[in-house]
């Protein structure tokens, strides 16, 4: 079935298409590199996997509760409208919430693989070519499998949000080769984080849980790899310079925290767009979501030397400057091991079957044996 035939609104052209800017950079500069950075690329090399084989596909989901999240989570819980709504307009409704996450999910996923091919061509060091190469093919896998997900076990897709794109647009126009670091690697990927993590740490179904928990163990080497990339090259710049970017990284951040809110999901329940925007604002549940979808990015920016007084008002004024101090490599190391800790558990699991599966074998042929 075409993807088309699933979306709830019409995405608009088949193709989107941004005027390639700035210069593709070649290296004849074979033998050096930075040590971390080369760590970091033999560390991609080893933890590629494959998408239909890791992941247990078989698993069945319910595409009226895909999540099983409670009802609180739903915007529209305790307003005027919930008492209005059936058992299966509920239904429905976490349907298309989880269809408008993991659609944004599959969008912003392709921005990255774009975006990773992009510093590839553009940024100056071979061993920061090297490691974006591994990335491309894992943004590649990870809009394999949200594709998949969506496909199978949701059918229904949502376009991408307007922000989203824009922001995504205006990274890759930026001629500057660092702009595809901090537009994807520390704003919308740092975004994404944020929203994979409370969903894998709230969702009761198993299928979600692997897919987020195993995308986030390759993020945690992507934010790693912008994190190391833009530190170094940002303690070259001027005080202009970086005023520039801590603009971009304020712009961004507001559209993010306004105007990612599904609103969309409920006007497609008859809800005016006024009315969505100001239910989704109030929801106490997307007001936390809003506040923890800067978790990642704060003490990222702040890490990689974008701290400047202007950007530390926006935060203050946002109410998340406190997570500046957050610990960004804990965080990451957590992400890790919960994917490996799921490893570990299916792999007991499909150990503990073959062995229950060989003792049926010999208890039925013990008994054919039996005079």
């Amino acid at each position: 079935m075409s993807t088309h035939e699933l979306y709830t609104a019409h995405p608009g052209e088949p193709l989107w298409q941004i005027p390639a800017t700035g210069s593709a950079r070649f290296t004849w500069e074979y033998a050096d590199g930075r040590e971390r950075l080369l760590a970091l690329y033999q560390k991609g090399k080893d933890k590629q996997w494959d998408g239909g084989k890791r992941i247990d596909w078989d698993i069945e989901v319910d595409p009226y509760d895909p999540l099983g999240t409670p009802e609180e989570t739903l915007p529209l819980y305790g307003t005027r409208h919930w008492a209005k709504l059936t058992a299966k307009d509920k239904g429905e409704l976490r349907r298309h919430y989880a269809s408008w996450n993991f659609s944004q999910f599959l969008h912003g996923e392709q921005g990255a693989m774009v975006c990773a091919a992009r510093i590839v061509e553009s940024v100056p060091d071979l061993d920061a070519k090297f490691y974006s190469a591994t990335q491309t093919m894992d943004e590649a896998r990870h809009a394999e499998i949200f594709g998949r997900f969506l496909h199978e076990k949701i059918g229904m897709l949502y376009p991408i949000n307007d922000s989203l794109q824009g922001l995504l647009g205006d990274t890759l126009r930026d001629s500057r080769w660092d702009m595809p670091y901090l537009g994807m690697q520390v704003l919308i990927e740092g975004l994404a984080l944020a929203a994979f993590g409370m969903i894998r740490d709230t969702t009761t179904k198993a299928l979600p849980k692997q897919l987020l928990a195993y995308v986030m163990q390759d993020e945690a080497r992507h934010v790693a790899f912008g994190r190391m990339a833009l530190r170094d090259y940002y303690k070259q710049l001027t005080d202009a310079e970086l005023r520039e970017r801590e603009e971009f990284v304020i712009e961004g951040c507001y559209l993010m925290r306004d105007r990612l809110l599904g609103v969309e999901v409920l006007q497609n329940f008859g809800i005016a767009p006024k009315e969505a925007q100001l239910l989704s604002e109030q929801s106490e549940f997307l007001h936390l979501f809003r506040r923890l979808l800067f978790s990642r990015i704060v003490p990222c920016v702040k890490d990689i030397g974008l701290w400047g007084e202007r950007l530390q008002r926006a935060y203050l004024d946002l109410g998340v400057f406190d997570m500046g101090d957050s610990n960004l490599d804990l965080l990451m190391s957590q992400d890790e091991e919960i994917a490996e800790a799921l490893d570990r558990e299916r792999f007991a699991q499909e150990e503990s079957a073959r062995v229950a599966e060989v003792e049926a074998a010999i208890s039925d042929g013990a008994d054919t044996d039996a005079p």
